[in-house]
């Protein structure tokens, strides 16, 4: 089961680290190895050992200790002050321990902060709570928050989901004055400079054509500002490369825009590739963006699928349901979508034809031609849903009912 969205929270991805585990339990060791399959531990090499503290000692007489030591322990005080005692003779310098017991007692806790440990967990918790002790221990808390990413992508290719991308970040923006960023992944035929009505002369194939450049200041100076609060990162939007790249080609790009900026808006293109599906999946939200027919449902319903397996211990992602009411196209009633896919659509937005077409003509964000038009509000709703700024029975409520209502639909149930 997914854990709710209320109960979902920033965790930073874990660094690439070593980190051992000596458990007690088999509980506890499925805990770690399950920990092991979340995206965020992916950069973290993790060994699962039984025996608890007594095989710690042991095994570190004669190795070296890795960046971390986590050890679950029964032992009651006096032994556990022990077993520190002794592991002390063996750690190098550097290596952190996170200790796993179940006496909760404050006393306990600041005597064991005082010899050195990093974190103490009350057994039993569960695989976000070990993720997340992890993440804080290279999370310094005197530094800015770690930026979150959000996905954007469509079920089907001339869904919309550009579009939406691009009036999401510039909402976030725009509504939440929050510095934004808008990486256009579609290298080829990305719309974000048209839709922005921006030409500029470098873009994100700069840095992905030179990996060995990528650094802090070379993204900087990659991006475009769109205004005080958004700035973007530009497809070349030109054929004159190919773009195959290797999985992780995006990663260092990623990384340090989720370093320097609190929200990143990706605009992933609709194709599957290795590259493609790990900026989708390693993603903090994910936003699906489908039109009501059968092409678009299976498709939807392939990907919900996908995220679902692989993303275990993150939030629903969001399903938009865009163009809906087209005049004479027969439509899959959004009841019906809702029910194959097994997820309530977060908005549901009406063709607007003219609306759309002009903005993009124009080279300016929806609420830019009409700031008074209702879809304004469902995509200022959905960046607050994203950034996790509204609680989202609120805005089920405000995002559906209306436009359910106006449009004549049945509400899925």
């Amino acid at each position: 089961m997914n854990p709710s969205d209320s109960q979902m929270d920033q965790i930073a991805p874990v660094p690439r680290i070593s980190l051992q585990a000596f458990c007690e339990t088999q509980d506890m060791a499925e805990t770690v190895r399950t920990a092991l399959g979340d995206r965020r531990m992916e950069k973290a090499h993790v060994k699962v050992h039984m025996g608890g503290a007594a095989a710690a000692i042991e095994a570190y007489r004669s190795a070296p200790t890795p960046n971390v030591i986590f050890l679950e322990t029964t032992a009651a005080h006096k032994d556990l002050i022990g077993y520190l005692e002794a592991l002390a003779e063996f750690c190098d310098a550097g290596t952190k321990v996170v200790i796993a017991g179940r006496t909760n007692d404050i006393i306990l806790y600041r005597e064991l902060m005082s010899r050195g440990v990093s974190e103490y967990l009350v057994t039993p918790f569960g695989v976000l709570d070990f993720i997340r002790a992890i993440s804080h221990l290279y999370a310094s808390s005197s530094s800015e928050p770690v930026g979150k990413i959000v996905a954007v992508t469509g079920a089907k290719g001339g869904v919309g989901a550009s579009t939406l991308a691009h009036n999401i970040a510039w909402s976030i923006a725009r509504d939440l004055e929050i510095q934004t960023v808008l990486a256009d992944f579609d290298l080829g035929f990305g719309t974000a400079g048209l839709d922005f009505n921006q030409d500029p002369p470098q873009g994100i194939a700069e840095a992905l054509f030179a990996p060995d450049r990528v650094d802090a200041n070379l993204v900087d100076r990659l991006l475009s500002r769109c205004n005080e609060k958004l700035s973007l990162l530009a497809a070349p939007a030109t054929l004159e490369r190919i773009y195959d790249f290797p999985e992780t080609a995006f990663d260092a790009i990623i990384d340090i825009l989720r370093a320097s900026t609190p929200y990143v808006v990706i605009d992933v293109p609709h194709m599957w590739t290795a590259w493609s599906r790990r900026a989708l999946l390693n993603a903090d939200e994910i936003v699906l963006v489908a039109a009501p027919d059968l092409a678009n449902l299976r498709n939807a319903k392939s990907l919900l699928d996908t995220m679902r397996g692989a993303r275990q211990h993150d939030g629903r992602p969001r399903l938009v349901l865009n163009n809906v009411g087209i005049p004479k196209r027969p439509e899959i009633a959004v009841a019906d979508f809702a029910k194959a896919v097994d997820l309530e659509p977060s908005a549901i937005i009406p063709f607007e034809p003219k609306l759309f077409g002009t903005a993009a003509n124009n080279g300016q964000m929806i609420a830019e031609v009409e700031p008074a038009n209702k879809i304004n509000e469902l995509i200022a709703e959905l960046g607050r849903m994203v950034t996790g700024k509204v609680e989202i029975k609120k805005t089920k409520r405000s995002l559906l009912e209306p436009l359910i209502g106006r449009l004549g639909l049945s509400k899925a149930s």
